[in-house]
């Protein structure tokens, strides 16, 4: 595997796992700070192309692992997967769904919208979400006629029934009654045969994971946003389980802290909004990000070898 971090928000380079990789020339860094302004929250296309020709120049034949902090940055991954050219499978864990279908840009919570627009993306399965983007979801502009004809397939970790008016059938995923979209809790079924159903569904022969680590409980990791509850042993042994009867084309990896820097209003308006309650932590407090993105890349380093 090769190992890069885009160096967006000073949250990553500096920590242990990924700083002693960098210094012996086992992961690459790549400078992007002074594009952040213009990725975070929403991505501007100059931005976008910028970045897109720095990570050409480091591009090579094996399969990539990328950290590149904050979840405010998540729509990254449709930029990645449009670099390859070969039918795709994106699994997706993250506690929001990330399918708004407006505003229709490049943003944190549009962005699997953006991939499904792409010819070799055939679908995306999200696992984990908690969140309230499952609360009345037309209201929030949420895609569901992708998740009623199968392009988008999503398992919620824990969630009560969505409210909806339209009509929506039923699917691997949910069971409509009514108004209600009732949903399969994960946490309530065992996860090595949820694990086998996935693997069975995936339609094609190579796959994209994609981490938000805000699936995660608050022990496990340390965000921008709020948070799941999805344990790290089950996300360890989904990576396991899925590298070992799919091909991993590509990883990304986000959810890390940092604090939002902005150099325009209307991004920083829309991270008022979006963001819970601003923290505070402390190094201590951020320390538990170092620590599993140092299991993430051991992980990897094991399936991917």
């Amino acid at each position: 595997m090769r190992l890069r971090v885009i160096d967006l928000d000073g949250s990553l380079a500096a920590q242990k796992p990924l700083r002693q990789r960098i210094d012996a020339g086992v992961a690459t860094r790549i400078d992007a700070a002074d594009l952040a302004g213009r990725l975070r929250i929403v991505a501007s296309r100059s931005a976008l192309q910028s970045l897109a020709s720095r990570l050409q120049s480091a591009a090579g034949d094996e399969t990539t692992v990328t950290f590149y902090g904050s979840g405010d940055f998540h729509h990254l991954t449709a930029g990645l997967v449009a670099a390859l050219d070969e039918p795709l499978t994106i699994v997706h864990f993250d506690n929001h769904p990330d399918w708004v279908r407006f505003p229709a840009t490049v943003n944190c919570g549009a962005w699997v919208n953006r991939a499904l627009e792409l010819p070799h993306i055939r679908k995306v399965v999200t696992i984990g979400p908690c969140s309230d983007d499952l609360v009345r979801p037309e209201l929030q502009f949420a895609n569901l006629d992708a998740v009623r004809d199968g392009r988008i397939v999503l398992y919620p970790w824990r969630h009560p029934p969505s409210r909806v008016w339209g009509r929506y059938g039923r699917t691997r995923c949910y069971r409509q009654e009514g108004g209600h979209l009732h949903w399969r809790n994960l946490a309530d079924e065992s996860w090595a045969d949820f694990l086998g159903e996935l693997i069975e569904a995936i339609p094609t022969r190579a796959i994209w994971l994609t981490i938000d680590k805000d699936v995660l409980g608050r022990s496990d990791a340390l965000t921008n946003w709020d948070q799941g509850s999805l344990p790290l042993s089950h996300l360890i042994a989904a990576i396991e389980r899925l590298a070992g009867e799919r091909r991993i084309a590509g990883v990304d990896v986000c959810g890390d802290w940092s604090e939002p820097r902005f150099a325009d209003p209307f991004r920083a308006t829309l991270a008022y909004f979006d963001h819970p309650p601003r923290l505070r932590p402390s190094v201590d407090d951020l320390a538990v990000n170092a620590r599993v993105n140092a299991k993430l890349i051991d992980c990897f380093a094991r399936v991917l070898s």
